[in-house]
């Protein structure tokens, strides 16, 4: 493995911006080669105005766009750009450490898709959801696992890890936007043939997440049936 990309989406991310500097004082530390690509989501301008700041004093790429589109669509305007053998998606609030970027590469020496578990029994949550959005998550979970029958605990969890081939494979045929493009990742990982490797991580909540509930849950119930739709029409290929 000669370089890994790093993309990150970004949506009025204002105040936690500055943790580009974690991430980077972290990347200099890997024997690897790294790129890291920031989407700005369509932002308010300020936050466009911090990145080329930041950009001052450290080398990453930005893509940006005028129009908010999407999460979903943000990482895969990252991924289909990303030029590494790996390909590594995470959250700027840093819910997951960094520091787990170096055992997610060990293992997709045997695993194409490696993604992180807020499930898995060893997995750590050291700041919790309300109790509201837990419920939900977990139900959103239950019935991702029901629709698209897919063994996997932990669906939405921002910190997932691909080489190559299987990204670019994946996340060209993405369809879904919004908060329901974990799931078509998934699916789509399963679909076409590449095996994926849960990793329990340490996890903490964010209290200024985006997530929009409960529109977002039924939003994404219409995804799972679409990403059904999608396969029994045969628009993945």
């Amino acid at each position: 493995m000669n370089k890994i990309s790093i993309v990150i989406p970004v949506y009025n991310e204002t105040n936690r911006l500055n943790n580009l500097y974690k991430i980077f004082e972290y990347l200099k530390k890997m024997k690897y080669k790294h790129e890291v690509i920031v989407v700005n989501d369509g932002s308010f301008l300020q936050t466009k105005k911090i990145l080329e700041e930041i950009q001052k004093d450290l080398r990453f790429k930005i893509i940006s766009y005028k129009e908010n589109k999407g999460k979903g669509y943000a990482i895969k305007k990252g991924v289909l750009a990303a030029k590494g053998d790996l390909i590594l998606f995470l959250d700027v609030d840093l819910s997951v450490d960094v520091k787990n970027i170096a055992n997610f590469i060990k293992e997709t020496k045997k695993f194409p898709v490696v993604i992180a578990s807020r499930r898995k029994q060893s997995s750590k949550v050291t700041i919790s959801q309300p109790e509201f959005r837990e419920f939900l998550g977990k139900g959103f979970t239950y019935l991702s696992k029901k629709i698209l029958n897919l063994p996997v605990s932990d669906f939405t969890c921002g910190f997932k890890c691909f080489n190559s081939k299987a990204a670019k494979k994946i996340f060209s045929n993405l369809t879904i936007n919004r908060w329901g493009f974990d799931s078509e990742v998934l699916f789509l990982a399963n679909y076409f043939g590449f095996k994926v490797k849960e990793v329990p991580v340490e996890w903490k909540n964010d209290p200024e997440t985006k997530v929009k509930f409960p529109n977002a849950i039924f939003s994404s119930l219409y995804d799972l049936i679409k990403i059904r739709d999608n396969a029994s029409r045969k628009i993945y290929k």
